[in-house]
């Protein structure tokens, strides 16, 4: 009898010991939530049963997250992560950083942008990190000219030059591949980019160019960036496999940054 205890005591531990953690993931549906597929075999070894929750806009994962629904989101770059967390007053940080989306300019109705006429509008993201960046690649481009340093703190109000009186129209991230035809053209996130069907590296009439400092990351709450699981995640999107899928799928619309 003894014997049998210790051994259905023995079992039980096991099970314990080998029982799969939840690891609740909030993404956008491209290109995240389709790299974080890719680790859901290798994690499942681990003892950890990915659970891929997929949104389509850049509020809800941030709030879900805080609110304990998620444990972790991939779908933003640091700058938008820490502007959001201090507006929202949340406590999330980065656990990783794991790919770059360059930010490309799109139109259905020129095909060059030195072809804009005067007066054209230009969409842009109407959240504060992204549309400053979208400032900066029409800076690049030629089209504004932005005060000096603002970076991605800059507003349309930091346009120091605007020779085509371009009328810039701010717009939810989310939305702008729609808007492409009420537009002459608009600054579009690739991961949107590429869910609305438009390649970066052959529609995009301008893009960002590859050494951007917009990494997406991993987000989680502050103080669990070091839980085992979450490490286990960072580790496996930076896996050589997740570099090669990368490469490979998105032909540098995405790049790994690591």
């Amino acid at each position: 009898m003894k014997k049998l205890l210790i051994t259905c005591l023995a079992l039980s531990l096991g099970s314990i010991a080998f029982a799969a953690d939840t690891l609740k993931v909030g993404a956008s549906p491209v290109p995240h939530a389709d790299i974080l597929k890719i680790v859901q075999p290798a994690l499942k070894q681990k003892g950890i049963d990915l659970k891929i929750i997929e949104f389509s806009d850049y509020v809800q994962p941030n709030l879900a997250l805080s609110d304990k629904d998620l444990d972790a989101n991939f779908f933003q770059h640091l700058p938008y992560l820490e502007t959001f967390s201090k507006d929202h007053r949340l406590n999330l940080v980065s656990a990783g950083a794991i790919h770059i989306e360059p930010m490309g300019v799109y139109s259905n109705k020129v095909k060059n942008l030195k072809d804009l006429k005067k007066g054209s509008s230009i969409g842009i993201p109407n959240d504060p990190t992204n549309g400053g960046r979208a400032l900066q690649v029409l800076d690049t481009a030629g089209i504004i000219k932005m005060k000096p340093g603002v970076g991605v703190s800059g507003t349309p109000l930091d346009i120091v030059d605007n020779p085509k009186r371009i009328r810039i129209v701010e717009i939810e991230a989310a939305t702008l591949p729609r808007a492409l035809d009420d537009l002459d053209a608009a600054v579009i996130n690739s991961n949107f980019a590429l869910g609305a069907n438009l390649n970066p590296t052959k529609d995009a009439l301008a893009i960002e160019s590859k050494d951007s400092p917009y990494a997406n990351v991993i987000a989680v709450r502050k103080g669990e960036e070091n839980k085992p699981a979450i490490k286990e995640l960072v580790n496996s999107l930076k896996s050589e496999e997740v570099k090669k899928f990368i490469n490979d799928k998105y032909q540098g619309a995405v790049v790994p940054a690591f």
